[in-house]
């Protein structure tokens, strides 16, 4: 009788070890999928803006390359889609989480967010003042004369912002797994003369 309780609970365990390790294989694939997503977009937004040209008999031609947050966002859409790309590999291939690992993850979600955000809040403020113009600087508005390179500009620009709202998700759940998978560090104690102070300690 005894022997049987025994099978049982090493049976209860395997299933439990068993469920654990489905349980992350999924996760990781899951977020391996949701870390290229971001790529298929930066590189779509990236082409849109690239070949983004318009040419007229009145007014000549207009490129992206004329604007230098045209270019910005171009150049951001690039780096993201390569970090997109190195995370997912680096997320599929199963291995142990560490701090140092998911700092890494953290700051580099995080960094990566800032980047796309601000192209994609310069290059709205373009296309802004191409359509409505300013006359405090004397920029008139544009979009009457070049509607297609317009067009163009607005869908790069919609679709990096999709990108920033993909990118915000990820710095969420990389600030979930640090801050939930690993205690905050110990304080330690500096002393300065009789007096002191408490500071975090880190450590990978």
């Amino acid at each position: 009788m005894a022997t049987k309780v025994t099978n049982k609970d090493g049976n209860d365990d395997h299933n439990e070890k068993h469920d654990e390790s489905v349980r992350i294989t999924s996760m990781r694939t899951a977020e391996t999928l949701f870390r290229l997503l971001p790529m298929g977009l930066c590189v779509a937004a990236l082409i849109v803006m690239l070949k983004n040209s318009q040419t007229t008999d009145d007014y000549g031609s207009l490129f992206y390359s004329d604007f230098g947050a045209f270019k910005y966002l171009v150049h951001a859409n690039g780096i993201c889609a390569g970090y997109s790309l190195l995370s997912a590999a680096v997320t599929v291939v199963p291995r142990s989480s560490t701090m140092s690992r998911a700092w890494t993850f953290f700051f580099l979600d995080q960094m990566l967010t800032y980047i796309i955000l601000g192209a994609a809040a310069v290059s709205t403020e373009v296309v802004y003042l191409a359509y409505k113009g300013d006359q405090d600087i004397t920029w008139s508005e544009a979009c009457g004369t070049f509607g297609v390179f317009c067009h163009k500009a607005i869908a790069s620009v919609t679709l990096t912002f999709i990108v920033v709202l993909c990118y915000a998700a990820l710095s969420l759940i990389s600030s979930y797994r640090l801050f939930s998978r690993f205690d905050p560090p110990p304080p330690i104690t500096i002393y300065s003369g009789e007096k002191g102070a408490e500071m975090p300690a880190f450590h990978a």
